[in-house]
């Protein structure tokens, strides 16, 4: 039986937004002042693939979407618990309320996140957003845990996968034709110009447009299958194991989404099939590792930093995006020093800083117990 709350998962969920909030940064610049060769390597794979391929910057998104669902299956069953112990005849419709109200707030950050502030017109105003895509992902995922069960949601998690397939290799879209796998052509930058409101991030789609949003649903489903095949053990396997399970788990999705590929190309814009199923292979494999580093081997202090992050991520990402400079900030304490050092020193020291100051403040909110939760 897992504890209610895993530092393993806190920290696994620190680790994928500190590349967000400034790991990035700080590999690029380490790698352009040192040119060392794990450094440069590390920085090649922190840029999104232009189209079909992947890279470690590509699984970021989707891991997030991951973990929210991990939490699923733990979370509700605690809920439901709770609410039955004060005779709700209906706990279920509780729940859903607060997935409804949860989305609609995220869609709104997303809005803010996107400049909302800056506001220069509806046609100019982005819709779409990162928060918006996890946001109705885990309510897609969040209903089938909820209502429907395991096997229910295994056919629903194939279906969805193979009926996305089926939509984008035969769907004909005007003036492009069947399976015009191009940034234009393809039919979820189709819908994108036909339904999606507001300003469309690269003028012809948008990244977490509507219908590639649909897929998205399957990787917080891949993240409550592992939950769930932990919580439960259904072979009643010893830790080790379960944890080898796992392993040959994401492997598994890997060889498979490398196969698929063959006829759908892994794509993060189009989040395509194949996507979906290497980045959950990806994801269950980057948990076993932290399931058994932070939970079982019992090394918490080493990866602290990550659970700070992870505990508050909502928060740093809010606060990165259009609430508070921390590179100017980082400018103000360090130009000073720096003054006389190269161009590529200066940047290393201050995406140095910009890091300092982010686990500086992380490590206050999290000593003081304060957690913004949605």
């Amino acid at each position: 039986m897992l504890k209610k709350r895993l530092d393993s998962l806190d920290a696994l969920r620190g680790f994928d937004m500190f590349w967000i909030i400034g790991g990035e940064a700080f590999i690029h610049t380490w790698a352009s002042y040192s040119n060392w060769p794990p450094a440069v390597w590390m920085s090649s794979q922190l840029h999104h693939s232009d189209w079909n391929g992947l890279t470690f910057y590509d699984c970021i998104f989707p891991l997030f979407i991951f973990m929210a669902g991990f939490s699923m299956p733990l979370s509700f069953e605690s809920q439901i618990q709770k609410l039955r112990e004060l005779a709700d005849p209906n706990p279920q419709s509780k729940i859903l309320g607060h997935l409804l109200k949860r989305t609609v707030i995220l869609i709104i950050l997303g809005v803010v996140v996107n400049g909302f502030f800056k506001f220069q017109g509806y046609e100019n105003t982005r819709i779409a957003s990162v928060l918006a895509r996890i946001a109705l992902a885990c309510l897609g995922a969040g209903i089938l845990v909820l209502y429907t069960s395991v096997r229910t949601q295994i056919v629903a998690f194939t279906g969805i996968l193979l009926g996305y397939f089926f939509v984008v290799r035969f769907y004909p879209v005007p003036e492009f034709g069947v399976y015009n796998f191009t940034k234009e052509g393809n039919v979820t930058a189709y819908f994108d110009r036909l339904f999606l409101p507001g300003k469309l991030h690269r003028k012809v789609y948008d990244p977490e447009g509507i219908l590639s949003t649909i897929p998205a649903i399957c990787n917080a489903l891949m993240g409550a299958f592992t939950a769930r095949f932990l919580l439960k053990n259904p072979l009643n396997l010893t830790t080790n194991r379960l944890l080898g399970a796992l392993v040959l788990i994401g492997l598994g999705l890997v060889a498979l989404a490398e196969l698929w590929g063959l006829f759908f190309p892994i794509n993060k814009i189009v989040w395509t099939s194949s996507f979906v199923l290497i980045t959950g292979g990806i994801s269950v494999l980057l948990f076993a590792f932290f399931y058994w580093f932070v939970d079982i081997l019992g090394f918490k202090s080493v990866v602290k930093p990550f659970i700070w992050i992870g505990t508050n991520s909502i928060t740093i990402y809010l606060a990165v995006h259009n609430i508070i400079n921390f590179e100017s900030t980082a400018h103000y304490f360090l130009d000073g020093i720096l003054q006389n050092a190269t161009v590529d020193a200066q940047n290393f020291g201050i995406a140095t800083g910009v890091l300092f100051l982010q686990l500086a403040g992380l490590y206050f909110l999290y000593r003081n117990k304060l957690f913004l939760k949605i």
